[in-house]
């Protein structure tokens, strides 16, 4: 039995921002879209959710679809909802972030996507719909992430030392650390998956 709402309803979409992590420079994974409004323009993948699927299930979708990276842990970031953010129509999006090793994924434009690359977090290019304020919104969530949390594993090799890892730290927060209080605070994280 089916029901017609009575008010008019949003379009749902989601968006997803990829973290890597290149020899010293943290990248984000972008797509060229094919398809209107912003063709040619780089955005972050992302694209409508259907009926039949959760969110995230959409999210982890269309990161397969558009760059053909599978099997990465996504952790909800925030819901995007002004008004105009879409020329198309009402549409809100849920946002999604992932961290990743850059050499561990192949990346492949595919669907609605013309290209796909990774970009230098301090270059980015103009970004289509709102979406440089959700790279501003994920950075920041990041950066806070790193100051309480041991996170950033997913960005390095298996094996790493403590200099990568304190690398992996200032690339992020954007500042240089002090190595001896960095090594106090870190080195068990260290033993955790590096090689000290």
């Amino acid at each position: 039995m089916s029901h017609t709402y009575e008010y008019p309803r949003p379009a749902l979409t989601v968006d997803c921002v990829v973290f890597g992590l290149d020899a010293s420079d943290l990248k984000i994974l972008l797509i060229q879209r094919r398809l209107p409004p912003f063709v040619g323009d780089w955005a972050l993948p992302g694209g409508f959710v259907h009926l039949n699927e959760s969110l995230e299930e959409a999210a982890l979708r269309e990161l397969r679809e558009e760059t053909g990276i599978e099997q990465v842990f996504l952790e909800q970031l925030y819901t995007f909802g002004r008004v105009d953010r879409d020329p198309r129509d009402r549409v809100v999006t849920v946002t999604y972030y992932a961290l990743v090793n850059l050499d561990a994924y192949r990346i492949q434009a595919a669907t609605d996507a013309q290209d796909v690359a990774w970009f230098s977090v301090a270059q980015l290019p103009t970004l289509a719909f709102d979406h440089d304020q959700i790279v501003a919104v994920a950075l920041g969530r990041l950066q806070g992430k790193l100051r309480y949390e041991p996170i950033g594993f997913e960005l390095l090799p298996k094996k790493f030392t403590l200099t990568q890892l304190q690398k992996l730290y200032e690339t992020v927060l954007g500042q240089g650390l002090d190595k001896r209080n960095f090594r106090k605070k870190n080195s068990e994280y260290a033993t955790a998956g590096g090689t000290g």
